[in-house]
């Protein structure tokens, strides 16, 4: 898996995958987020492997939107979940 990695301040590294996925990494924080073909369960064995123990799970929904006549409607057509991690010690 080709990445690429950008630092700043020393303290933080935004990673940026082949998928354009961006990950948040802090010094013992990152941030793992459950991918289209990745079931929950795949996204915690992965956080696992890495040394990594989940703190907190975020879920946002994700709209499309379509328009009917003059009327725009947003309607549901999935969720991204987020999984705050810290580094096991």
């Amino acid at each position: 898996m080709d990445t690429i990695i950008l630092m700043f301040n020393f303290e933080y590294v935004f990673e940026i995958s082949e998928k354009r996925e961006i990950i948040f990494m802090g010094k013992k924080k990152l941030q793992f987020e459950v991918q289209e073909n990745e079931s929950i369960e795949d996204c915690l064995n992965r956080m696992k492997q890495q040394g990594y123990v989940p703190v907190r799970r975020t879920e946002k929904p994700i709209f499309q939107e379509v328009k009917k006549g003059n009327e725009t409607i947003y309607e549901p057509i999935g969720r991204q979940i987020v999984f705050e991690a810290k580094l096991i010690d």
